[in-house]
């Protein structure tokens, strides 16, 4: 294959594409092709077609970068030929008989997940919330976090599709060593697993926004290498 130029963020749940708005600048500036696929966190199969779709919108080889329970879906959408590799920011990895709730029960952590409200079947974090999801941020910085989260179907979490990516494509893992939504333990289990190049960094969730240079370092060496 071509080296990778094009690179497709993939986001979690109470988060959109701005989440990576410290990394795409840069990536642009040194020549890659950067989309991230805005999907509405309605299904899992759902959020999967919508990275497929996206992948037509920028040339292959292409690098998929997932945080959280973005993991999840690059862990499907990443065994399209079209995708080279894979990067995990303090993620979930789902294998073929798992779900992100499985894996998530395995390693359980309740100070996010205690700061939940259900309506309209949807999960929505409290405000409360934000200070355990992305608590190594700025005041200002917390409430656009707040203000962009996107909620997730209340049993997104449960779904499972069909595709394990990181069995065969090489793969990279930021690891948030103070986490307090995906445990750490969780972080390095499934990187473990799937024999990936990882990367600790002492960040809460966001590492990517906490930390932005840590992790652009860690996707321009998956850009080289996969």
């Amino acid at each position: 294959m071509s080296p990778v130029k094009s690179i497709v963020f993939c986001h979690g749940i109470w988060a959109d594409g701005s989440c990576f708005s410290k990394l795409i600048p840069a990536l642009r500036v040194e020549g890659y092709e950067v989309i991230t696929a805005e999907y509405g966190l309605d299904s899992h199969r759902g959020d999967v077609d919508c990275i497929l779709r996206t992948l037509g919108r920028v040339a292959s080889p292409i690098l998929l970068v997932g945080h959280s329970y973005g993991g999840a879906t690059i862990t499907v959408a990443g065994t399209d030929d079209r995708v080279a590799g894979l990067v995990y920011i303090a993620a979930v990895a789902p294998d073929e008989e798992e779900t992100t709730q499985s894996q998530l029960s395995n390693f359980p952590l309740t100070e996010v997940f205690g700061q939940v409200e259900v309506a309209d079947d949807r999960n929505w974090m409290r405000p409360t919330g934000v200070q355990y999801f992305a608590g190594d941020l700025s005041e200002e910085e917390q409430q656009v976090v707040w203000a962009t989260a996107m909620a997730p179907v209340h049993d997104l979490f449960d779904q499972k599709c069909e595709g394990v990516a990181w069995r065969s494509k090489p793969s990279w893992y930021v690891v948030s060593n103070n986490d307090q939504t995906v445990h750490p333990d969780l972080q390095r289990f499934v990187s473990k697993r799937m024999e990936a190049t990882v990367t600790d960094v002492d960040s809460s969730h966001v590492s990517m926004l906490s930390h932005p240079d840590v992790v652009l370092d860690v996707i321009k060496e998956a850009a080289e290498k996969c």
